[in-house]
């Protein structure tokens, strides 16, 4: 697997890009692989350890690349199931990427033709997220910048080459690194390190929905009310021209984001009943975008209807529940019930034992508070 065939996006469940006309399918690319994504799709993380497991332990992994496409897979759902140390020792594991063990040219025989690195980028993610798992945060900090750095140089290189499509690969691998060192500072309230990061990238043409929407709330967080609002203009703006920016989002979610973007300003003006609608338009067009549906139940909750803010979401978890159910929407809804029940234990246990049944494997369960 080259690293123009592989990523991982921001949830890390993605290990493949779509595959190159080199491979015909999953499979092609190594053994029983779109078993191993659809797997890592449904959050069937334990699953995937064991399918990793019998591979190893037969011969199945012929070819150098297998092994490390087995191992990103392996090394993420350790990191799911938050088996952060397993997941360095499978990291420990390795030699420096740019060792010649894991060029195509070293093997001729086996590769004809092929060169550079059969590194999987998601890899390269693992390295850098892993540590901070295991609260070596300036590691895993330091480890970022210097994906940033590799991914720029492979960005240069096949602009030199008027590779277009590779260009692309790259330049979103680019927005994605940048949007977790973003995300690692923002988590630790160092805003104007976040502020710096978005504007340089956008002054590198990296004129984004999605990452200037980020501006505009981070904008929101040191209290420049004006300058988020025209981050989030421009955002509507880019929906009215057309300008999609990677084209990572559809037209509906590029909608969404917009009307997402206008409820923030409403929240930080208390007007909730606005919010609410701006959120209803997006419910309206997608039912499974779980951010709005969580923000119109904090919303009505604000505006004291207790009881329709835990019909949003108690609906949301039956509707969508592959979709909705996530930590935050569920720690929201346990809230709401010790809000509004005496008897919220039981309901809670009630909730509990659903999740148990339906929830994928690195689903944290004490987030329901029993």
């Amino acid at each position: 697997m080259s690293e123009s065939q592989a990523t991982t996006d921001e949830t890390g469940t993605r290990i493949m890009d779509p595959l190159t006309n080199n491979f015909g399918s999953l499979n092609d690319l190594a053994p029983e692989l779109a078993s191993l994504q659809d797997l890592a799709t449904r959050g069937s993380w334990r699953s995937i350890l064991d399918k990793v497991s019998h591979a190893r332990s037969h011969p199945l992994l012929t070819q150098p690349h297998h092994h490390l496409t087995y191992l990103a897979y392996n090394t993420l759902a350790l990191m799911k199931l938050r088996r952060f140390a397993d997941a360095q020792l499978e990291l420990d594991s390795l030699e420096d990427f740019n060792s010649s063990t894991y060029r195509y040219e070293t093997y001729p025989r086996i590769y004809p033709n092929r060169t550079g690195s059969m590194v999987p980028f998601s890899l390269r993610w693992l390295h850098a997220v892993v540590p901070i798992k295991l609260a070596n945060r300036q590691v895993g900090l330091d480890r970022f910048y210097e994906l940033l750095d590799f991914v720029r140089g492979k960005l240069e290189e096949k602009r030199g080459e008027n590779l277009e499509a590779s260009v692309n690969v790259w330049k979103k691998r680019e927005i994605f690194v940048m949007n977790c060192l973003i995300g690692q500072h923002l988590s630790c309230k160092e805003f104007t390190v976040c502020l710096d990061l978005i504007r340089e990238l956008i002054n590198r043409g990296g004129l984004d929905p999605v990452l200037l929407s980020k501006l505009g709330y981070i904008q929101m967080q040191v209290g420049d009310l004006e300058g988020s609002k025209n981050s989030f203009i421009e955002v509507e703006e880019m929906l009215k021209e057309g300008k999609f920016g990677d084209g990572s989002l559809s037209e509906v979610q590029f909608k969404n984001l917009v009307n997402r973007n206008k409820a923030l300003i409403y929240l930080v003006g208390k007007d909730y009943v606005s919010a609410v609608r701006e959120y209803e338009e997006c419910i309206e067009r997608d039912y499974s975008d779980v951010v709005a549906l969580n923000n119109k139940a904090l919303c009505l909750m604000y505006l004291r209807d207790l009881s329709d803010s835990i019909k949003v979401l108690e609906n949301a978890l039956e509707r969508v529940p592959t979709v909705a159910l996530n930590e935050t929407l569920v720690v929201n809804l346990c809230s709401m019930y010790e809000l509004a029940y005496v008897n919220h234990s039981d309901i809670k246990r009630t909730l509990s034992s659903w999740i148990a049944r339906v929830a994928p494997h690195d689903f944290d369960s004490s987030c329901t508070r029993i």
